[in-house]
């Protein structure tokens, strides 16, 4: 594989700004660990790469490994997976930064970092269950690339490439097309809808991968958001922290800043991804003014435990980073060896809730088959209503009453002697809860 030769380590500074699209477990809690595993990644596969190309996010995404031929550089493969693998990325193409790949303990058939990357003959076992575009996307586009589901915002889908194709993606339905970006008509589009519909005050960029596009081409977008005046807030969505980390410069924070508040969502689904790297890319975000929130995909095999899940939580809080939102993973064709019963999810929230802070907690949410939208899932933790009072069950498992307040007790307030006469009566009713309370 020649991407390891120095010579193919020069890339233009905008590969996409111009419009020139380029086709194309085990929880580790010893940080250094995961430190040398990459140094010897790095001596073992790419040991004429300096550390200014390894580093540079423009080398990492014109080396990354796209073909069967490739990735079998890293993972023995037996002539039947190799013939199984090319027949898979055939209908699902793959592709993976140098950078993620190095997360991948090759010793482990099941490691998380690995399974969401390699092609897996799963993918081709549809379930009649499971459409290509489940949300039903298209029927709520607008105009292309923008989707208006909910009142209020709206999605702008910038292009479909991603430095890294993940294998449960929503979109891949998108992967065959080779790779795209919108023309500057179609974005023209875009916003002159947004301006057009003033309801609209909070717009998700996203992709593919919006920071896929260049920093300038990137702020064109952002600099003609942020005249509309009835957009309030700007949200990204993109999972280079995770699988890119170079891409988080200080070029791309610098603009960012100038935009504000922009918010961003990020992709973390195992503890294994929190790297020394994107821990220092999500600190750069924070310290631009943009937070950054977690919106993780609940994936069998991968993090479909209550100890994989704290761990990811707690380590994305250290890293600054909220988790949000934990997906039940959509039912998107080719994506069914991921799913887990919403029961797996609902337990996790529950093994979380009360035995950790309530900032590790994130939300579990289905996105709806047919565009019927977001919806979140919790324990049961109401187990009676009743007039007066609530049965609830907390996270010990203990039962409680609590009274429900019902309808205040209003009291006329037609001038100072009525204002008396009703604070002495309030005075003797808290009085005498107080005595039965007592007694």
């Amino acid at each position: 594989m020649t991407t390891t030769e120095e010579n193919k380590n020069t890339q233009s500074d905008d590969p996409l700004g111009a419009g020139a699209v380029e086709t194309y477990g085990k929880v580790d809690d010893e940080p250094p660990s995961r430190l040398g595993q990459t140094k010897r990644f790095r001596l073992k596969y790419f040991p004429k790469v300096s550390d200014q190309n390894w580093n540079d996010w423009h080398w990492q995404f014109k080396n990354r490994v796209t073909s069967v031929t490739e990735i079998a550089r890293f993972f023995h493969l037996s002539a039947e997976e190799y013939r199984d693998m090319e027949a898979v990325s055939a209908v699902f193409p793959l592709s993976a930064t140098p950078y993620y790949l190095s997360l991948v303990d090759f010793d482990n058939v099941n490691d998380p970092v690995k399974c969401q990357l390699m092609p897996d003959t799963a993918e081709l076992n549809f379930d009649t269950r499971c459409c290509s575009d489940p949300l039903e996307e298209a029927h709520s586009s607008v105009v292309p690339g923008l989707v208006h589901r909910y009142p209020d915002r709206v999605v702008m889908v910038l292009t479909d490439i991603c430095p890294v194709l993940c294998r449960h993606c929503t979109r891949k339905r998108e992967w065959k097309n080779g790779g795209w970006v919108h023309t500057q008509a179609e974005i023209d589009a875009m916003l002159a809808y947004i301006r057009q519909h003033q309801v609209i005050r909070d717009v998700i960029i996203s992709g593919g991968d919006p920071l896929t596009l260049s920093t300038p081409r990137l702020e064109s977008v952002l600099s003609a958001l942020r005249s509309i005046p009835h957009v309030e807030i700007i949200r990204i969505g993109t999972r280079y922290p995770v699988v890119l980390p170079q891409r988080i410069d200080d070029e791309l924070c610098n603009m960012l800043s100038k935009y504000g508040p922009i918010w961003l969502n990020t992709h973390y689904n195992h503890p294994n991804e929190i790297t020394e790297e994107s821990r220092q890319a999500c600190d750069r975000l924070v310290r631009a003014g943009v937070p950054v929130n977690n919106q993780s995909v609940l994936l069998k095999g991968i993090n479909d435990s209550v100890s994989v899940q704290k761990s990811l939580c707690h380590k994305l809080l250290m890293s600054k980073v909220r988790p949000y939102y934990l997906f039940q993973c959509d039912n998107v064709q080719g994506t069914e060896h991921f799913h887990t019963p919403i029961e797996t999810g609902v337990g996790i929230i529950e093994g979380l809730r009360g035995y950790t802070s309530g900032l590790a907690v994130p939300n579990y949410v289905i996105d709806l088959p047919g565009g019927g939208g977001k919806i979140t899932i919790q324990p049961d933790y109401v187990l009676d209503k009743q007039a007066d009072e609530y049965i609830i069950r907390n996270y010990k498992g203990d039962i409680i009453r609590f009274k429900n307040p019902g309808d205040p007790k209003v009291y006329s307030n037609t001038g100072r002697t009525d204002l008396l006469n009703n604070a002495a009566k309030i005075k003797r009713e808290t009085d005498a809860d107080r005595a039965v309370i007592r007694s």
